[in-house]
């Protein structure tokens, strides 16, 4: 319970810093939530390498996107993702319905603005993980009401 307190002040202070550091303007936004993603990335490399290190090989991305789903996920944030869909193409839907990194933010819509920069760091753990896992893709989130979001995974094809 104390490091699931920790991650989440710790992933507060990450979004202040990077906010202070930087600019206010619609462009400096976006580079902070590219700044946020890129350490995500960094982070989920290391992470997926070090949870995958006795794990045999995945036999295809539906059982790599399962893992994620459950194993990795529950590692990050203690509970298991609430809904996986796929098109069976590439694109993956990942859907939690209590997302905890949004949870200390109100249920009402007036910080719905605010969520991209909460959800930027996991987008990018998200895809870190599987680029360490051999996956290319592009991750991207989306929430409609706090604090539930959904998290579309777009594995690149070679």
């Amino acid at each position: 319970m104390a490091d699931e307190a920790l991650f989440q002040f710790l992933h507060n202070e990450l979004i202040q810093y990077i906010y202070k550091s930087g600019g206010n303007g619609e462009t400096e936004n976006g580079k902070n939530i590219t700044k946020l993603e890129a350490m995500g990335f960094r982070v989920g490399q290391g992470l997926l390498e070090r949870f995958t290190k006795e794990t045999p090989r995945f036999k295809d991305e539906l059982d790599v996107m399962k893992f994620i789903c459950k194993d990795f996920w529950t590692c990050l944030f203690k509970k298991q993702i609430d809904n996986l869909r796929t098109n069976h193409q590439g694109i993956y839907v990942l859907q939690d319905n209590s997302f905890r990194l949004l949870s200390q933010l109100s249920a009402g819509k007036q910080y719905l603005e605010h969520a991209p920069k909460y959800l930027a760091f996991t987008c990018g753990l998200v895809r870190g993980g599987l680029s360490d896992l051999g996956l290319k893709s592009v991750v991207t989130a989306e929430v409609a009401g706090m604090p539930a979001c959904k998290f579309q995974v777009m594995i690149q094809k070679a």
